[in-house]
């Protein structure tokens, strides 16, 4: 019976041992889609989301480190597929396989949400979080509910966080990418999502309302823990 065991247990460790080698190498893979490219035109994300997935804030290219892989995925489909217009992601979206759309997701799902590579931990830690009296804050926490504008919280997440994989983080992320897609939704070049939801919030919303909104969950902190083994 001891016998018995220990084979069990060696076998058992072997086979560990060769799911950890695949998800290294498979990892290893995304990590170079990632920063170099592939050989069929998809150029380097890091060129524009930065090499640990933080993206580049002035430029409105997002943060994609510990987004939700099954959001990061249908994102990709999405700009493919034409129900997400951009210049930029549309083509890129199209050289890549369904395959390599899954491993850029869950790479970059799995990086820790930094919030910025120049950012050191100890300076997110004494960040102060925002005003909750000021504007972005009561629209993002309370609503507008006169005009039947619910909370953002109530379908991100409290802080921002996010909610599975149809409702991605807002928190840190960059305030003019932020305005750029719910601007976005207003002019009809972002699919409106489960139930046309951000059509409809993002058409309640003014030009203040919306510069007001994005401040704020760009002020909020993002968790530094990585994610998960995928």
């Amino acid at each position: 019976m001891t016998r018995c065991r220990t084979l069990i247990q060696i076998q058992m460790a072997l086979l560990a041992a060769v799911l950890t080698a695949g998800t290294a190498c498979a990892r290893a893979d995304s990590a170079s889609l990632a920063l170099k490219g592939n050989d069929h035109g998809t150029p380097a994300c890091a060129a524009c989301h930065g090499a640990q997935g933080e993206g580049r804030a002035v430029s409105g290219f997002p943060r994609l480190a510990g987004l939700n892989a099954g959001y990061l995925q249908t994102q990709l489909a999405a700009f493919a597929g034409g129900q997400r217009v951009s210049a930029m992601m549309t083509p890129i979206a199209r050289t890549m396989t369904q395959t390599e759309w899954q491993e850029m997701a869950r790479y970059y799902a799995w990086l820790p949400n930094l919030a910025g590579a120049s950012k050191s931990t100890s300076t997110l830690a004494k960040t102060a979080p925002p005003d909750t009296d000021s504007a972005g804050a009561k629209l993002a926490l309370q609503g507008r509910w006169s005009h039947a504008l619910p909370a953002c919280v109530q379908c991100h997440g409290s802080m921002g966080v996010g909610v599975g994989s149809v409702f991605p983080a807002l928190a840190g992320q960059s305030a003019v990418y932020l305005q750029n897609q719910l601007q976005a939704w207003q002019q009809g070049t972002r699919a409106a999502g489960p139930l046309g939801l951000m059509k409809v919030i993002a058409d309640k919303l003014s030009a203040e309302d919306i510069q007001y909104v994005a401040a704020y969950f760009a002020a909020l902190p993002v968790s530094l823990h990585p994610k998960a083994e995928p």
